[in-house]
């Protein structure tokens, strides 16, 4: 890690940007260093070199050390001075959580708010699966759902009852797994001209987003009506899946292709859904002027009939 992603983080955790590049130098030096020196190896000014070290000594991170030539800081040891800060924070957050619901007014309204970029996005859809405490639904696709797992991971391993639908294959899957097959992820991908990402936590609250190379839209909600909705969408593409599963050796890829009121589900209807460049994209399977389909219901790779 450089000198100044760790001055960075030091700064993240409440230090000035003076006290941070001071204490680096100081652990840097390896030996009791004066002002002078500091403010040589630091970057800090030598009209405030001594203020600042006073302020590192005052919160405890160095010290003062008496020598022949004058005065010399030494830091405290960063292992000791990083647990010292683990302590602090997690005393902080302990109040906090206490003491913050008890300010807190019960909500007049339901909340809602956009989000416009995938930072934003992941980090929403972070902030529900750690906030879930009996279920986690998570649908998405591979690369959207990997920058999720450690949160999921931790929601489950605290007891959280946890599924994830994955629209692609999945090395390392996490919780009650079901990977998207009807219909294929290319597909859906195509017709949506995006790829979706869910995720809902104790039927309470939600994030719901559509993702492409380059462009984001979703919200987050904690509004009955669309929580519901997102929870039994997931809820949905799993029974789904489970009744494909069962029913495969019964002709259950034929019956996805060939249904006549499947097919009715599958065709255009109202306005086509647009893309984020504007371009019109259909709903269900393309046809030609003579309403031929277009789209190849043959197999896919794997053997699957493939369906839009």
């Amino acid at each position: 890690m450089s000198v100044r992603r760790v001055t960075e983080e030091l700064q993240r955790l409440g230090m000035s940007g003076y006290e941070a590049k001071a204490y680096v130098a100081l652990v840097g030096a390896g030996e009791a260093v004066n002002g002078y020196e500091v403010a040589k190896r630091s970057g800090v000014p030598r009209s405030t070199v001594y203020e600042t070290l006073g302020k590192l000594v005052g919160r405890g991170a160095a010290f003062e050390v008496r020598a022949a030539d004058g005065t010399g800081y030494v830091p405290l040891p960063p292992a000791t001075l990083l647990e010292r800060m683990r302590r602090d924070f997690d005393r902080t957050l302990g109040i906090l959580q206490n003491e913050i619901p008890r300010l807190t007014a019960p909500p007049q309204v339901r909340l809602v708010h956009s989000l416009t970029e995938r930072r934003m996005l992941l980090e929403r859809a972070e902030d529900v699966a750690a906030a879930a405490r009996s279920e986690l639904y998570v649908l998405g696709w591979p690369e959207d759902v990997e920058a999720l797992k450690p949160t999921i991971r931790r929601a489950e391993e605290h007891g959280v009852d946890v599924a994830t639908v994955v629209f692609g294959a999945d090395d390392d899957p996490v919780g009650w797994h079901t990977e998207h097959r009807y219909s294929a992820p290319s597909m859906v991908e195509d017709n949506l001209g995006r790829r979706m990402l869910l995720v809902v936590a104790d039927r309470d609250q939600a994030v719901i987003g559509g993702l492409t190379a380059d462009r984001t839209w979703g919200l987050y909600t904690d509004d009955p009506a669309a929580v519901l909705l997102a929870h039994l969408y997931v809820r949905h593409d799993i029974a789904m899946h489970r009744v494909a599963d069962r029913f495969a050796e019964h002709g259950f890829d034929e019956f996805w292709v060939d249904d006549p009121a499947l097919r009715r589900l599958r065709e255009p209807v109202g306005e086509p859904v647009r893309a984020v460049d504007g371009a019109p994209r259909s709903v269900g399977p393309e046809t030609d002027d003579q309403g031929a389909d277009i789209e190849d219901l043959g197999d896919d790779e794997d053997g699957r009939s493939r369906a839009g």
